[in-house]
């Protein structure tokens, strides 16, 4: 009787979160695929309609401008933080003086809630009493500042500067764990064969850091997708949607229209793309495992 018990203690354990999990994610996004197939307010019963969500969604001029501001976002993510972000590791790996104090600013803003950086960056943007614009026109660079949040062409590239600003010192504290990680007896034999800076960084390091660079593609491209916080706090998605990506013209859909079938469809979108590029991080894993 006691060894059953031993025996069977061990997945008492495992079934609690597990049961947890199902509850709070698993029977969730079931229910948000079921949603998205049905004309639903969020009071009424919810009506079967099939697939017409999604055809309306092809038509939805503010979706494919959402999804095209997501896209824009991702390109941001996967390109500019990476590069800073390696390349502050790469400084900040060697002995410099005040390489805590460093580390410590650049990564301080990861630490600021979404909300708090929006409110904080939407003070500097302001168009009279901002920071920004003080700055320049007390520079004589412009007359008038712009409206860095109230112009079309320039409030979605606003707010991802701030996003970027905020990720580049996660970038870089994953890099430098990568950095910490390698041998520098690899690095010793590519300069002992005449290898120079360049070379060393190009053909040792940047293999050596692959595995932590998938990661932080990956991390990236999952960030750019559920971008929400930023848009909500700076700009609810204006002026005229310019702003807006799918996560923000989600919550808009079923909290300010309370049509919760549909918002649920854009959800399903919005997770089948990150799907796609969490199946590429864990095959990526995977061919590493084999490979060992």
């Amino acid at each position: 009787m006691v060894r059953l018990r031993r025996n069977f203690l061990p997945y008492l354990f495992l079934a609690i979160p597990i049961i947890i999990y199902l509850v709070w994610v698993i029977g969730p996004m079931f229910y948000t695929f079921y949603l998205s197939l049905t004309n639903w307010d969020g009071l009424s019963s919810p009506q079967f309609i099939g697939f017409r969500n999604y055809e309306r969604l092809f038509t939805d001029r503010v979706f494919f401008l959402s999804l095209t501001n997501n896209m824009k976002w991702l390109a941001s993510f996967v390109t500019v933080p990476v590069v800073l972000g390696l390349a502050l590791a790469m400084i900040l790996n060697r002995a410099v003086p005040g390489e805590k104090f460093f580390k410590m600013s650049f990564y301080m803003p990861m630490v600021l809630a979404m909300v708090v950086s929006g409110l904080i960056w939407g003070w500097l943007y302001h168009p009279r009493g901002g920071l920004i614009n003080s700055v320049l026109v007390g520079l004589g660079i412009v007359e008038k500042g712009p409206g860095w949040l109230s112009d079309r062409d320039l409030a979605l590239w606003s707010i991802i500067i701030v996003a970027i600003w905020r990720q580049v010192g996660y970038v870089m504290v994953l890099y430098l764990a990568g950095l910490k990680s390698i041998n520098p007896e690899y690095l010793e034999a590519a300069k002992i064969d005449g290898a120079n800076d360049w070379q060393v960084f190009r053909k040792v390091l940047l293999p050596l850091l692959m595995p932590v660079s998938v990661i932080v593609l990956v991390i990236s491209v999952i960030d750019s997708l559920r971008a929400f916080d930023l848009v909500s706090v700076m700009t609810r998605g204006g002026p005229a949607n310019s702003s807006s990506v799918l996560a923000n013209y989600m919550y808009i859909q079923a909290f300010n229209n309370y049509r919760m079938g549909y918002a649920a469809s854009i959800a399903v979108i919005l997770f089948l793309i990150s799907l796609v590029f969490i199946f590429i991080y864990l095959w990526r894993v995977m061919q590493d495992e084999l490979e060992y």
